[in-house]
């Protein structure tokens, strides 16, 4: 069975639950207008035209900003990356995502983020909740949160983030460290 007929791209055939799954997250979804993209020239003989892929406007402070990976801390001192790897450092708040929807969670931690900072809290707990399901797949917002602490405005805020020790909630939640208001 092809791709288009209900594979993956590694072969294997889409459950039912996925395909709903796929069906509702897509839902809002607003398909790409590219009639009202400018006229590209025609590529030069000899080469291969090229399908130019919309582009999202990323703010400049933003866009110097490399991705953030868990547990790799690059604008931080080893000893405070140590620290927050192994929960060394005061939690100064917390927000617990369960129960929410993605926009809902999405919107509650941007809000979270900016509060925080705002407040001068330097290390913050993000729950998101193991998520661990019987398949061996992993929760939705588990997944997400670490994509949208590198989005914006959310990447301007944050220096690092790992996974927070059992105490605190373990693979089901992040420490996250903020930088400092200018």
């Amino acid at each position: 069975m092809g791709k288009r007929g209900g594979a993956t791209p590694g072969g294997r055939a889409v459950s039912p639950g996925e395909s709903d799954l796929w069906r509702k997250a897509m839902e809002d979804a607003i398909p790409y207008d590219d009639s009202e993209a400018p006229a590209r020239p025609a590529p030069a003989p000899g080469k291969a035209a090229r399908t130019p892929r919309p582009v999202q406007p990323v703010p400049p402070s933003a866009a110097r900003l490399p991705d953030l990976r868990s547990g790799i801390a690059a604008g931080v001192d080893k000893r405070t990356a140590a620290r927050l790897k192994r929960g060394q450092l005061a939690v100064e708040a917390r927000i617990d995502l369960h129960g929410l929807t993605q926009e809902e969670a999405h919107r509650a931690l941007d809000a979270f983020l900016a509060g925080s900072q705002a407040a001068d809290r330097r290390c913050v707990l993000v729950i998101t909740g193991k998520g661990l399901r019987r398949d061996g797949t992993i929760g939705v917002l588990r997944q997400s949160v670490p994509r949208w602490l590198n989005e914006a405005p959310n990447r301007g805020r944050v220096l690092a983030f790992t996974r927070a020790t059992p105490r605190d909630g373990g693979d089901g939640a992040l420490y996250v460290l903020l930088k400092r208001r200018k």
